[in-house]
């Protein structure tokens, strides 16, 4: 689990120093990505510790954990994958004004999914959950990052209609969000 979570934190940063270097800083680790985020990590190792004290079998539940790191190494590809294919247009801070360089990115896992990077830090978060056994994280894992992926979604594909307008509803209309009962901004023709 520590080793997952160091990997994805530094890949995080060494893409975008990768593809991106203008916007690199030390936010890019994104160590301090919100309040939110850091108490979602620290409830996932109260629930851990406490049920390892209180119920040591429930951690040991091999196939779970191996489940739960397939679940991790998938999502942190996937959503490394889309960080490259993107190009210099990833960026960890959605947008408002389009750049001279932006371009609508529909290849590679953009052809599969409209935000395969949300998809993998979906599926890469609550497979942390499922690695470390934690029935109560996994689903409160579930839950808020569904909530959030559905706003921000929304909030990105507002400003993508805005950029690319015609482009970007036709792509929409071929491709899958990708989450789970998300579909991205309503439009209304």
């Amino acid at each position: 689990y520590m080793c997952s979570l160091s990997l994805f934190h530094y890949s995080e940063y060494l893409v975008t120093a990768i593809n991106n270097p203008r916007s690199l800083s030390l936010d890019s680790f994104l160590l301090n990505h919100s309040f939110e985020y850091n108490l979602a990590a620290l409830s996932s190792w109260v629930e851990f510790t406490l049920e390892k004290l209180l119920f040591p079998e429930l951690k040991q539940i091999t196939w779970l954990s191996t489940v739960g790191l397939l679940m991790v190494v998938f999502g942190d590809c996937l959503r490394k994958a889309a960080m490259l294919t993107a190009g210099s247009n990833f960026n960890h801070i959605v947008q408002n004004e389009k750049s001279d360089t932006h371009t609508l990115v529909t290849s590679g896992v953009y052809g599969w999914f409209r935000h395969p990077s949300y998809v993998g830090w979906f599926y890469w978060s609550i497979g942390t959950q499922v690695l470390l056994c934690n029935p109560i994280c996994m689903v409160g894992y579930a839950l808020v990052s569904w909530r959030f992926f559905r706003e921000r979604v929304e909030e990105e594909e507002i400003t993508l209609i805005h950029f690319f307008g015609e482009e970007y509803l036709e792509y929409k209309r071929k491709v899958p969000s990708g989450l789970p009962f998300i579909k991205g901004v309503k439009v209304e023709l």
